[in-house]
């Protein structure tokens, strides 16, 4: 089983998977609407219009699993990050990344370690995994670092397809 076997549901409901974005690069972070990282979202949205023609899909899975910082609806949450942030990118359904409750979508990518060399539980919202167009995880990157800090979009252009 890879990555690209693992069901995913959309934000709006739909049924799909990472198989959707074959070919292409990844950055799946998962996301919170009342939380001190939330200004991420900017950065996060400024990587999908510098690189989504070249080849990245930034994949938001938001979570409420810390601190119920992610306590809104479907709609409350499309809403706050179109209105907000203008987000264009793809969202998922709200996701546990932690616990007997984890989605096997973040089993597998928790075993991935991070540039110190740990592994384990999602550390906090918005901690950020890279997926390589041929759907392999070559990057985790914790929650504190900004998604456009230079070694973030370095790792990014690495693996862009085009």
């Amino acid at each position: 089983m890879t990555l690209y076997d693992i069901p995913l549901t959309t934000l709006t409901g739909e049924p799909t998977s990472l198989a959707a974005y074959e070919g292409r690069a990844v950055l799946l972070v998962n996301v919170a609407s009342k939380c001190g990282l939330t200004p991420q979202y900017a950065g996060l949205e400024r990587l999908q219009q510098s690189y989504g023609e070249r080849g990245l899909t930034v994949l938001g899975v938001p979570c409420n699993q810390f601190m119920g910082q992610e306590p809104g609806t479907a709609d409350e949450i499309r809403t706050f990050c179109s209105t907000t942030y203008g987000v264009s990118f793809p969202l998922l359904a709200k996701t546990d990344v932690n616990g007997e409750t984890r989605h096997p979508l973040y089993a597998e990518l928790t075993k991935t370690a991070d540039a110190a060399g740990e592994a384990g539980d999602v550390q906090w919202n918005f901690e950020k995994f890279l997926i390589s167009p041929k759907g392999e995880v070559v990057a985790r990157i914790r929650p504190r670092t900004e998604p456009e800090d230079p070694e973030v979009v370095a790792a990014i252009e690495a693996q862009l397809p085009a």
